[in-house]
């Protein structure tokens, strides 16, 4: 008997699981792999041992500054974080380089490399927007959200609130065209935007790209590779008396007069809970797959059943083993490329957003636009001795001309014309590659069924899926209509990548629920 059943040991889940369990509530995370972590993983290459690879995350932003890292104390417990000064290079084919630094002059001065009109903007809006980020977006991303009238009405009585609204009342693509002028910098703001999979045409969060200025989180990695993240929060788990149930299949959350008891395993066991199930599953497998359809009311069943995934979210993925390092040619010019922690390629214009756009909704190839980085040039663990591994993403359909399948044919081939693009760039890579392996997002949704169609994030920020209203209207804050069933998951606010802040405010709700406190 336990006091709740967490279903999913991504690392959401792991951090609502480690809260739970500091707090002395008797804990299970059921898992169906044979491990934690979920996206946070790194697989040893079988062929070339020594050889890791971060197949599905690997630039995590400001976890360092999460309130969760402090919390559960995963420094102690052995995690640590690379931030390098230089954290994106956008490399464009004639040799120029548009850099984006964790030193902001820096980057301004890049900027004024291509316009000092862009770079005089880029401090306005970030100066405007720091007192957003911290007295409003960064609250906001780690609290319970709160209606959307009731927001609005917040934020209408302050200057700083106001400014968000009007900002965010714009898309991605509306702010930069309107306030940037070089098409360099317009495409390279709407890339570091879209690594967060918004559509740069939908209205409402034009806020984000001056949020990126103002914020003080920057790209990180973890240093043993992304599993790092989980093995540490697992420990954290386990010392606080959390346990465990791997390679085990969840068929039922149990609901009684209409409270969840407990679960059913595929394989007939039946475990039970005091208090209840938490759910860091996506909606669809939370309230079709998992329960009775008269444990939930219809309502609810076609909320979940409507729930949407990103349409450019999925990802395609390169992984090298190198028997050194890329040395890109335009490093001769800017030696700081060299040890830049994400790379850019292939993007030269704004215009091939749309394009990449519209090959995704009629599940074709776009020209290559990919970012990626060489982990073992900052973490030599990662590779044997004198040897690196590489990797590039890139944006690609999940249904490749209309049929998934069509991936298994076809995902070598595509890596070897991201391999011929990165040789243009990195000339040195025509005699450096042992050995490579490709990903798609077929790949991904086999590893992880929850991230539907290969969506990393577990669901689009649009048609009203944010917020308060994300998963979707009821069960926007962390609870559901059946009493005891909680969901902390990317699909609940704040959203994907690797945050762990739908896990940090679930377990918040379910400990005040449970009479105690984080």
């Amino acid at each position: 008997m336990y006091d709740y059943i967490i279903l999913g040991g991504g690392h959401n889940g792991l951090i609502t699981q480690a809260y739970l369990s500091k707090a002395g509530l008797r804990t299970l995370c059921i898992e169906r792999r044979h491990c934690v972590g979920g996206g946070a993983e790194t697989m040893e290459d079988p062929r070339h041992p020594g050889f890791l690879h971060n197949t599905h995350s690997f630039f995590h932003r400001g976890i360092t500054n999460m309130p969760w890292y402090r919390d559960l104390d995963l420094e102690n417990l052995g995690l640590s974080y690379i931030q390098p000064e230089l954290c994106t290079a956008l490399v464009r084919r004639d040799g120029e380089v548009l850099e984006w630094w964790s030193d902001i002059n820096l980057t301004a001065e890049s900027f004024a490399r291509f316009s000092k009109k862009d770079a005089e903007t880029l401090f306005r809006w970030r100066n405007d927007f720091i007192p957003i980020v911290q007295k409003i977006l960064e609250p906001e991303s780690r609290s319970v959200p709160i209606p959307p009238q009731e927001r609005e009405a917040l934020l209408q009585k302050s200057p700083e609130g106001r400014l968000l609204w009007e900002t965010s009342r714009l898309s991605p693509l509306e702010f930069v065209m309107r306030e940037f002028e070089h098409p360099t910098i317009q495409a390279g703001l709407l890339f570091f935007n879209g690594l967060r999979e918004v559509d740069l045409r939908c209205p409402g969060f034009g806020h984000h790209i001056p949020s990126l200025f103002a914020s003080s989180g920057r790209p990180q990695m973890a240093r043993g590779g992304s599993k790092s993240l989980a093995i540490v929060l697992q420990n954290a788990v386990t010392r606080a008396g959390g346990e465990f149930l791997l390679q085990a299949t969840p068929e039922e959350i149990i609901v009684e007069s209409g409270k969840a008891i407990g679960v059913k395993l595929a394989d007939g066991r039946i475990l039970r809970t005091k208090q209840g199930v938490i759910s860091s599953l996506n909606p669809q497998q939370t309230f079709i797959d998992l329960m009775q359809p008269e444990s939930l009311p219809e309502e609810w069943r076609t909320k979940a059943s409507g729930f949407q995934y990103n349409l450019i979210a999925p990802l395609f993925g390169l992984n090298l083993n190198l028997r050194e390092r890329p040395a890109y040619t335009a490093a001769e010019k800017f030696p700081a490329l060299n040890d830049a922690l994400m790379i850019v390629l292939g993007l030269e214009t704004v215009d091939q957003f749309h394009e990449i756009v519209k090959h995704h909704e009629q599940g074709t190839i776009p020209p290559t636009v990919m970012w990626g980085c060489c982990p073992s040039h900052f973490d030599p663990s990662q590779a044997p001795t004198g040897r690196h591994t590489a990797f590039m993403w890139e944006k690609l359909p999940y249904r490749l001309k209309g049929d998934p399948r069509n991936w298994e044919k076809e995902k070598d081939l595509h890596g070897q014309q991201m391999l011929k693009l990165w040789t243009e760039f990195a000339p040195n890579l025509d005699d450096s590659v042992i050995d490579s392996f490709t990903r798609s997002a077929v790949d991904t949704q086999q590893t992880f069924p929850n991230m539907q169609d290969g969506d990393l994030l577990v669901g689009a920020f649009m048609n009203d899926q944010v917020g308060y209203n994300r998963p979707f209207p009821g069960a926007g804050q962390y609870q559901t209509v059946i009493e005891g069933l909680y969901l902390c998951g990317s699909s609940s606010h704040p959203g994907g990548n690797i945050t762990g802040l739908p896990g940090y405010n679930a377990a918040g709700v379910i400990l005040r629920n449970s009479g105690l406190s984080r």
